[in-house]
């Protein structure tokens, strides 16, 4: 017999908060007059690219390894990611000293590949399929793999997200964020749900790489063979059971931008806000400049910028 997936808590989030305090920031929240002018709109950016390691990541990833047995930390984790989980990683397990192996794609960004590595991770590179790799060497070391989104303990995590942009601006109407794997999304949408349900919460993917769109339509986790956007940290080729149980469950809407207007939205934050958002983190403004999601006139929203990992050579090409 097929069970429902389990839906967190914002109990679960209060206990994440407390098990990931003194690790991560408390990133600000602040209102972006230019973007507020322009949609109408009191706008804000909660800004994750400020977070350690550049992005939202290691909230989940924290409190995903607190969680595991001291026999599982003894051998050593394994995880699987194109860059920002992966530098989190690295850097969570660092910090709870506990051994890590990343495997990443042959073309993962130069500069992520590095940074994951100085924060001691192993890093393994491959062509073929990340899941499939990382399987086979879990098994091989006996390793515990911890995923990058399709887990609840890492979910809970990435609701502090929510937690503290509600406590900065309790008046929100609205809240936008990119969504890849659908860890962040569920974690945030879940929470701000059950807290305040009169919230819009509304998730952005690339035209390129639309999982979770496909995933709702089918009524099941799809698996897409080919991904093309700049957005590298939405390019996931699968969503998890527990993320679209999520999004079905909190998540109003999701829609779908284009990279050129992701790309318009990169340099808008930048010159206007005075902050380096990734593609990943810049799809939630594109989604309000390309009419994709709806606000009225004199609403709150809440933009997260989830991250700020961008190589220098890339940049020059995106802007």
């Amino acid at each position: 017999m097929n069970t429902a997936p389990s839906l967190i808590t914002p109990a679960d989030v209060y206990a994440a908060q407390k098990v990931i305090a003194g690790r991560v920031h408390r990133t600000p929240t602040l209102r972006s007059t230019y973007f507020g002018e322009r949609f109408g709109v009191s706008l804000y950016c909660k800004y994750e690219m400020l977070q350690r390691a550049g992005s939202f990541k290691i909230r989940g990833v924290l409190n995903n390894v607190h969680h595991l047995s001291l026999d599982e930390k003894s051998k050593g984790i394994i995880t699987l990611s194109a860059g920002n989980h992966a530098q989190a990683t690295a850097l969570a397990a660092r910090e709870l000293g506990v051994p890590c192996t990343v495997v990443m794609p042959a073309t993962a960004v130069r500069s992520k590949v590095e940074a994951t590595k100085g924060y001691g991770g192993e890093v393994i590179q491959t062509a073929g399929n990340l899941l499939d790799t990382a399987l086979a060497l879990q098994k091989e070391r006996g390793l515990t793999l911890v995923h990058p989104f399709d887990h609840l303990m890492t979910i809970v995590g990435h609701g502090t997200v929510a937690l503290e942009l509600l406590e900065d601006v309790p008046q929100a109407d609205v809240v936008i964020c990119g969504v890849g794997g659908g860890g962040l999304i569920s974690g945030v949408a879940a929470y701000l749900k059950q807290v305040k349900p009169s919230v819009r919460v509304i998730g952005v993917e690339p035209v390129g790489a639309p999982t979770m769109t496909r995933s709702l339509a089918l009524g099941e986790p799809a698996h897409l063979d080919k991904l093309s956007t700049i957005a590298d940290g939405l390019a996931a080729p699968f969503v998890g059971k527990h993320n679209l149980a999520h999004v079905q469950a909190f998540v109003d809407e999701v829609v779908l931008v284009e990279d050129q207007i992701i790309a318009e939205a990169m340099g808008l934050i930048l010159e206007r806000c005075k902050v380096l958002a990734e593609p990943a983190a810049a799809a939630s403004i594109a989604a309000l400049l390309a009419g994709a999601v709806k606000v009225s006139a004199g609403q709150t929203v809440v933009c997260v910028l989830s991250g700020g990992n961008v190589d220098r050579e890339r940049l020059k090409a995106l802007l």
